[in-house]
């Protein structure tokens, strides 16, 4: 009798339980959203919108689960495999390709409404399009800035760019000269762990492009005049003009700031989001700002890889999927969420919002950057992380050390990288 019993409710527990996408006994539907919000702020910011949601839709309730990006893709690749994807994902556009021609992820043009879409500008689909198919909303973004060092800007006298007018290549080779005193102090120190998104991505201002689509559809790389400009300053500023340290070269972002507070870098190229770092971290009294990146042949033009939210191909509820991302991304939703992030959203509506055109802690320059940010050069490259990986950081290393000069630099990321791209286009 007693184990009867024990039948009867172990039964009705089950019954109440539910999986990702699965639909309750009472007709409730949970969804399961995978979010890789860290910094505290962001955190809080999307899970307050999961609770408002849940507060508001009874029938259609989303749980909300804590990812990382440190192991995002090799997470998500094992639960694709495995049958138990969350429903909404999020990660990021240059994260994507594999999973959307692995048919992984759920094609959302007939999903999502039209608000969203044409809220979005075309630049941003661009990064989240492979083949015929949308397989992400991108909607956070962060542009590369200068973070300066403003007391020692000012008493170099140097001119101060702006988005309208900002500095070219060849003027900030020539000021980072002049910030720097030969012994130990430094104009720019560049974080150059991760050489190769960094610099394809700045490269778009002076026209480089590095992957050429053929008419058949193949690419190749041609590391050609356009494409050298950004590798050139930066190997010039740490090897001939000595104005860029040499030391942080295989430093992370976060690396350098200890030495910029310290006064020994005048300025620091970052992604947009550090400026929440050096808010809390920076010495009281200590007076920094937001300069734009050097602008080249095509101004101020970078590369971008959007934060996205997908849905699994797997999802059993897609559409209610797309509504709860819709959702999160109505535009007070996205300023909520671009202000958490320290990053700016996609959405051209949020893109208006008075909070992000403060000139406090730069909010203004880099709302002023949105309209020349486009899909970074290898969005959509398939073998890209092998290229990256085995050819391009190894090779961009050397090349900013010293180790080998810009002839070696092409020749390896032409003729081994080619080698790399070719296996996957057979």
């Amino acid at each position: 009798m007693r184990a009867r019993w024990l039948l009867v409710v172990l039964g009705l527990l089950l019954a109440g339980c539910t999986s990702s996408g699965d639909t309750a006994t009472d007709g409730t539907i949970t969804l399961r959203f995978q979010s890789l919000a860290w910094q505290d702020e962001s955190v809080a910011a999307n899970k307050a919108l999961v609770k408002e949601w849940n507060a508001t839709h009874p029938d259609v309730k989303v749980e909300y689960v804590q990812g990382s990006w440190d192991s995002v893709h090799d997470q998500l690749l094992t639960s694709f495999e495995g049958g138990e994807a969350p429903d909404i994902i999020h990660d990021a556009s240059d994260d994507l390709a594999d999973f959307a021609y692995g048919g992984y992820l759920a094609d959302l043009r007939e999903l999502l409404p039209e608000r969203l879409k044409s809220d979005i500008p075309q630049r941003s689909w661009d990064t989240t399009t492979f083949g015929d198919g949308v397989y992400g909303v991108p909607f956070l973004q962060e542009p590369r800035v200068l973070i300066a060092n403003a007391k020692w800007l000012r008493e170099a006298g140097v001119r101060i760019p702006t988005p309208e007018q900002p500095w070219s290549w060849v003027e900030f080779r020539r000021i980072t000269r002049q910030l720097g005193d030969g012994d130990g102090k430094y104009g720019v120190a560049w974080p150059l762990k991760e050489p190769v998104s960094a610099t394809l991505n700045l490269s778009l201002s002076a026209g480089g492009q590095l992957f050429r689509r053929g008419a058949d559809g193949k690419v190749t790389i041609r590391f050609e005049a356009a494409d050298q400009t950004v590798p050139r300053t930066i190997h010039d500023q740490a090897n001939t003009d000595r104005s860029a340290s040499p030391t942080t070269l295989g430093s992370g972002g976060s690396d350098t700031l200890p030495g910029f507070f310290g006064g020994r870098y005048a300025m620091v190229p970052l992604g947009f989001s550090y400026r929440q770092q050096i808010a809390q971290q920076a010495p009281k009294g200590f007076e920094w700002q937001v300069l734009p990146a050097p602008a080249g042949a095509d101004g101020l033009t970078q590369g971008v890889s959007p934060q996205t939210l997908s849905i699994a191909e797997d999802s059993q509820h897609p559409r209610e999927a797309a509504e709860f991302i819709d959702f999160m991304l109505r535009p007070e939703n996205m300023v909520r969420l671009a202000l958490g992030d320290w990053m700016l959203p996609t959405g051209t509506e949020a893109l208006k919002s008075p909070s992000l055109r403060t000139p406090k802690d730069g909010w203004a320059t880099g709302t002023a950057l949105a309209t020349h940010l486009r899909s970074a050069p290898a969005q959509s490259v398939r073998g890209y992380p092998e290229w990256k990986d085995k050819v391009a950081t190894p090779a961009f290393q050397e090349y900013y050390s010293g180790a080998i000069d810009l002839a070696d630099l092409r020749k390896r990321l032409e003729e081994d990288g080619n080698l790399v791209l070719a296996r996957y286009q057979r």
